[in-house]
């Protein structure tokens, strides 16, 4: 499921990046010369389930994810997690977790803007 903020098209070096994305509390996981991705785990107690957002860039200027590598967000996404090792991106999100994701995204987005 896609979230629609805002963050599409932003662009922020990867040191900015790094700092707004872990005081908002996520983690950034996956990494390459060519993209990072940023996630963040939602716990829901009513459904027993696990979800995780997640805000991917792709590089537009640097060879290096040095810090100063300029990245240009995606628009975020939220799947629920299938154990041990999937997500379900079709999965139905509560309204709860969406309300959750789209206020930390709102926020990350003010900070980057």
């Amino acid at each position: 499921m896609l979230i629609n903020v805002g963050l599409n098209g932003l662009e922020a070096t990867l040191g900015d990046l790094d700092h707004v994305m872990l005081d908002a509390g996520f983690v950034r996981w996956a990494w390459d010369y060519e993209h990072a991705t940023y996630d963040y785990k939602f716990e829901d107690k009513a459904t027993k389930s696990t979800f995780f957002l997640r805000v991917q860039g792709h590089v537009v200027k640097g060879e290096n994810l040095d810090h100063d590598t300029i990245l240009k967000l995606e628009e975020p996404y939220i799947g629920k997690h299938l154990f041990p090792h999937g997500i379900d991106y079709q999965a139905v999100v509560p309204s709860s977790v969406s309300t959750a994701a789209k206020k930390k995204l709102t926020v990350i987005k003010e900070k980057l803007a």
